[in-house]
This record gives structure tokens, sequence and C-alpha cells, in this order.
């Protein structure tokens, strides 16, 4: 073989293998460099995405729309799963109706008015009512990945001051609003998107009259399902609590491997609450959240934590230079003005009027938190995961047109999340801190 010889010999798999590469070396190493800057990870591992499917390099377009429903349906179910674990492990707040306030606004109020809004916004822009149905759906959850620099902290960081067993900071205040509403909602809207997806499913299958599914819809998608996966994820948590905390591990193998430990107890709730007809999302975050009270001060949890988001970059990589290819290749094509401006419009219109509805008289955090939980929502993985699957379980009209819509708003959400984040959080973390200080002054001064 001569020298030429061997590079004719590269396919195009070896050349996938080494991009992705590529951008896990960039996902390990780009965060230190961006935590406070205009830019995020996934928009550049889009970005990769986009000129490596530009290029001739040979690698097959992906279709999620055709031949890689399932495939996208799968690889997006697990990073859904991967992600729930991380932000269920994340969360210091200790669980109640009080210090969840911000959460229950979000998830009772603006959620059902975003599946309201886009579904209507969709049927305006041409949708048949199923398809738009199933739109609305898909857009309602947030991405606990994409929206990675609006999430909490590993375990433990991010306390206003020492938290120890005698001083509990896990009431109001440990970690801030902005922070914790976020990835709260996302926590736990992942879940509930899917009654809206069961809906919209119901009305290609059987037609847009209620009547003939309403009360099967209400009863199983709503009443049982939710119940399950609430009941079974906090069963499993206490479970896992109990098995992987109390066994001591005394070398570093066993602390890693402890992560491991993590996501085998996941796959274990999501999947047994999906065989007895649960929501295994919903089930995944409340176990891990579950899991997280338990031995709150146990270091065990900051391997856990660590594990799972290794885990959740390789997800984002993936999903993301994927994304990027379908972009490349025409996913958007099938865009109207009309879908256009549907997109922009639940960015930068819906999504803000319908958080700031849900936080209306939350008086205890000042109007600009509020504000910024109501602007951001990243839509991401989620919504490819519940568009997949909603598109293999039954058939919908317009399908190239709803996958277009929906890739052009994760676009958008991505783009002008990813830049904005870093710099508005930074900026309300200085007005805190400033706010803190004044009232200290005041108070050592009286």
């Amino acid at each position: 073989m001569t020298f030429g010889d061997a590079f004719t010999g590269l396919e195009a798999w070896d050349l996938l293998l080494f991009v992705v590469g590529v951008c896990l070396l960039g996902v390990s190493v780009l965060p230190r460099l961006l935590h406070d800057k205009p830019l995020s990870v996934p928009i550049l591992v889009l970005g990769v995405g986009v000129l490596a499917w530009t290029l001739p390099l040979g690698f097959d377009t992906p279709d999620p729309v055709g031949i890689h429903g399932n495939l996208t349906e799968h690889l997006t179910e697990f990073g859904v799963i991967v992600s729930l674990m991380v932000a269920g492990l994340s969360i210091d707040r200790r669980f109640s109706w009080r210090g969840w306030a911000s959460t229950w606004r979000l998830l009772a109020i603006t959620m059902p008015l975003s599946v309201g809004a886009a579904a209507l916004l969709g049927w305006w822009a041409g949708l048949v009512p199923a398809t738009a149905a199933l739109f609305g759906a898909v857009i309602s959850p947030t991405d606990p990945v994409l929206g990675k620099d609006l999430e909490v902290g590993p375990p433990g960081e991010g306390a206003e001051g020492e938290e120890t067993e005698t001083h509990d900071l896990t009431g109001a205040g440990e970690e801030d609003e902005v922070r914790f509403a976020l990835s709260a909602e996302a926590g736990l809207n992942d879940g509930l998107a899917f009654p809206y997806t069961n809906l919209a499913i119901a009305m290609a299958m059987f037609g847009v009259a209620p009547g003939n599914w309403f009360s099967s819809w209400v009863l199983v998608d709503v009443g049982y399902k939710v119940a399950v996966g609430i009941v079974l994820g906090w069963l499993f948590g206490r479970a896992l609590g109990a098995t992987i905390l109390r066994f001591p591990a005394d070398t570093e193998v066993a602390r890693d491997v402890t992560g491991m430990a993590a996501l085998a107890g996941t796959l274990l709730a999501f999947g047994g609450t999906e065989f007895v007809g649960g929501y295994g999302f919903l089930a995944t975050f409340v176990a891990a959240l579950t899991l997280r009270q338990s031995d709150r001060w146990n270091d065990y949890h900051t391997h856990l934590e660590g594990f799972g988001e290794q885990m959740e970059r390789v997800v984002l990589v993936l999903v993301m230079l994927l994304f990027g290819g379908a972009i490349a290749r025409g996913i958007l094509a099938p865009l109207t003005w009309d879908l256009v401006l549907v997109a922009l419009a639940l960015v930068f219109v819906v999504r803000p009027l319908a958080g700031l509805a849900g936080l209306t008289g939350m008086t205890r955090s000042p109007w600009r938190d509020r504000a910024a939980i109501s602007f951001y929502g990243t839509r991401g993985i989620g919504t490819f995961y519940y568009l997949s699957h909603g598109l293999e379980a039954a058939e919908f009209e317009q399908s190239a047109e709803v996958w277009a819509v929906a890739s052009l708003v994760v676009l958008i959400a991505v783009v002008v999340h990813g830049m904005t984040a870093a710099p508005v959080l930074h900026r309300l973390d200085r007005l805190r801190a400033d706010t803190e200080h004044a009232s200290d002054g005041r108070y050592a001064g009286g």
C-alpha cells in the first residue's frame, strides 16, 4: 500500500468519530473559558455540526422526519433520562410547597398557557388541528441540558452561607430563585409534557372530537400515569438512598463507581415505571431528587452528579452534532413565513408573557428575577424526543413542517439563550450581592 492509498481507505465513520472526539474535547475544556462569556458550548457544537455536514465529507443525512425517526426517539430519550437525573441530584432546596412556589406556578400556569398558545399559533400558520396540538405539546418542556448555563450548580454550590447539619440553608434561599426555578421547572415539565403529547396522539388516532378520547385521557394519561410516576419515583429514590449512600466507599475507585450506581438506579426507576404504565421521565426526576434529599451531607452526592454530568455532555455532543447536520441538509426547508413568525413569537413573546402570568403576585422575588425566569426556558432535547415519539406513535399530517418549525424554535432558543444567559445571570448575581451588602450595612448601622 502506498502512502496515498492509506488515505483512500478513510471512511466517513472514521471522520465522524474524529469530529465527535474534537467536540468532546471541546466540551471538557470550553466551559472553563465560557462561564461568563456571551457564548455557550451547545452553540459551538451546533456550528461544528453544520460545518461538518456542509463540507463534502460523505456523512449520511440525519433524517429525524424519515428513516432516523426511531433512532432520534431513543437517543433523545436517553439524553432526557440522564439530564433529569443530573437536575434532580443538583437541587439543594428541600421540597416544600412554599419553597417550590415558583415551580408550581410555572407548571400550573405558564406551561398550559405555552402549550395552548403554541397550538393556536401553529393552527393559525396552517397546521391541521392534531399536528398543531402536537406542536404545542413538544414545545412545552424546557431543557436541562441545553439550558445548563441557567441551571443550579453541583450539590452544595450556590449557598448563601455554609450549610451544616445544624445550620440548614435549604429552606428558601440557598440557590437563587432564577436558577432554582428554571432547574426545577425543567426537571418536572419533561415528564408533564407527556399528557399533552398523548392528547395530540389521541386526536390523530381517534379524531378531533373530545368525546372520542377525553375521558380515558383524563383518567389514564393525566391521572394514573402521573400518580404512578410520582409514587414509584419516590420509592425508587428512597431505595437508592438506602443502598448507594449506606455502604461506605473507602477508595477512590469505589467512589467513582458510585456514579455508575446512580445511573443504574435511574434506569431502573425509568424502566420500572414505564413497565407498569407510568411516566418514566417524571419518576426519574423524582427518584434523583429523593436520593439527593437522603443523607444530604454525604460526599457521594458530588460523585453521583459528576458522573451523570459527564454522560450528559456526551449526549449533548451527539444530539447537537446531528441537529447541526440536519440543519445543513435542509430540515428547515419546509418553513413558511408564517411558521417563522410562530417560532419567533414563541421565544420572544409567548414564553415571557406566560412566565410573567405564572409568577404574578410572587412578591418575594424581585421583578428582575421574575423577568429572567419568564424569558428563559430553553427548548431542546426534550422537544426533539416528544416530537419523534409522537410521530412514531401515530400518523400525523405535515410532519416535515412541524419538524421544521420545532427545529427553528430550538435553534433560536439555543443561540439567543446561549449568548445572553451568562451575562444576564452574572449581572443578576452582582445586583443580588449589592442588595444584600446594602441590607447588611443598614442592619449593622441600626
